[in-house]
C-alpha cells in the first residue's frame, strides 16, 4: 500500500463513481493499455467476468473442451458452463499449486 488509496476511496464516494465505473476505472485501463502497448483494455468486476469475456473473445462454443485447474473456485468453472462448454479439470502440482504442466500435456494428447 502507499498510503494513496484513502484519497481514492474517499474520492470515489463523494464523486458517486463507486462501481463498475468512473474516472478511475477508464484511467487505470489507459494505463494498463498503454503498458501493454495495445490500443485498448478493458476492466471487469471479477475474476469470473475476466475469465467470461475471455472464452467469449476465444469464440469456445457449446460443446468445446476447456481446461480448467482442478485447484479452484467453482467460478472459476462457471463462465465455461455459461457458454455451455464442457470443463475439464487438470491436477495441479503439489510443489507450486499450479496446474500440471505433465497433466495438461496428457490431457492435451
Amino acid at each position: 500500500m502507499s498510503g494513496e488509496e484513502q484519497k481514492y476511496i474517499n474520492d470515489a464516494f463523494e464523486t458517486n463513481w463507486i462501481a463498475p465505473l468512473g474516472p478511475n476505472v477508464d484511467g487505470f485501463e489507459r494505463e494498463i493499455a498503454k503498458y501493454t502497448g495495445v490500443r485498448d483494455a478493458a476492466a471487469v468486476s471479477s475474476g469470473t467476468a475476466a475469465i467470461h469475456l475471455a472464452l467469449l473473445l476465444l469464440d469456445v462454443q457449446a460443446g468445446d473442451v476447456v481446461f480448467c485447474s482442478s485447484l479452484t473456485f467453482v467460478a472459476s468453472a462457471n463462465p465455461i458452463i455459461y457458454e455451455n462448454a464442457v470443463p475439464v479439470f487438470i491436477d495441479s502440482e503439489p510443489e507450486t499449486w499450479n496446474m500440471s504442466p505433465d497433466a495438461l500435456e496428457r490431457a492435451l494428447r
